[in-house]
């Protein structure tokens, strides 16, 4: 299952059941979870842990030192969980503490994950897409090709970046987000909420929480006030709304 030309450090380890294929660099400090494959020419410095079923495919660069200029070699660590599947050419650095990368997410060829991001379960990123230092992912997020993430944002769950948009503030949650280097929202993710078993009351209280937001021209104190009641019924308009007052560095309109 290791191809004798792999190059594996002592201190690595390796559950039952991992593939590693030849002309791989494994360092010090990895720790590697059952199931998981790793194809050829792929480098995975540590301190890394890696979970179960993960797919790892040629030219990956995973776990090296965080691309910031801050870094002085302090003890920083990047984790991935299970059932991954990170395609040619990716770069995950670790962080200046923690990276973090959940389950099940897809991430195409070229994208990069960029120090102390945390990103969470069944993401999409298309081919070319990149996070800078610090954003935060939430769940069942895609974003298109070549889009970026300005660094310190937060993207949230079931949100749709659109192809070659630049975020610089906060996306709340179950939104579209498009426009190229002036992204605003685009409406609500409908598609893909009812891809995952939204029903037509949840759908139809986001929208009026969208109009409410975003497109009555009202303070963010008024537009809480106006949902008051909508958030009590429903807990993805509350999601909605906490993000807008959580969020430090506004969002996008």
């Amino acid at each position: 299952m290791i191809d004798e030309r792999a190059c594996i450090h002592p201190t690595a380890k390796l559950a039952e059941g991992v593939t590693v294929g030849p002309w791989t660099v494994i360092g010090a400090d990895v720790e590697i979870g059952a199931g998981t494959e790793i194809a050829s020419h792929v480098v995975i410095q540590g301190p890394t842990k890696i979970g179960k079923n993960n797919r790892i495919y040629q030219f990956a660069s995973i776990g090296d030192d965080s691309q910031d200029k801050k870094f002085q070699d302090e003890v920083s660590r990047l984790e991935i969980g299970d059932g991954n599947t990170i395609r040619e050419y990716v770069t995950i650095n670790r962080g200046t503490s923690t990276t973090r990368v959940g389950d099940n997410n897809w991430i195409m060829a070229y994208c990069h994950i960029a120090h102390d991001c945390i990103v969470g379960n069944s993401t999409i990123f298309s081919n070319n897409a990149s996070l800078a230092g610090h954003v935060i992912v939430g769940d069942h997020v895609v974003f298109s090709g070549f889009s970026g993430i300005h660094q310190f944002c937060q993207i949230g769950d079931y949100s749709f970046i659109a192809k070659g948009t630049l975020v610089t503030k906060d996306v709340l949650p179950y939104l579209m987000i498009a426009g190229g280097n002036e992204a605003t929202t685009a409406g609500l993710n409908a598609v893909g909420l009812k891809r995952h078993g939204f029903d037509e009351q949840a759908l139809l209280d986001l929208r009026r929480a969208y109009k409410v937001i975003f497109r009555k021209g009202l303070t963010t104190q008024d537009a809480l006030a106006e949902l008051e009641s909508l958030r009590k019924s429903n807990p993805h308009v509350d999601k909605l709304a906490n993000a807008l007052v959580e969020s430090t560095r506004g969002v996008i309109r």
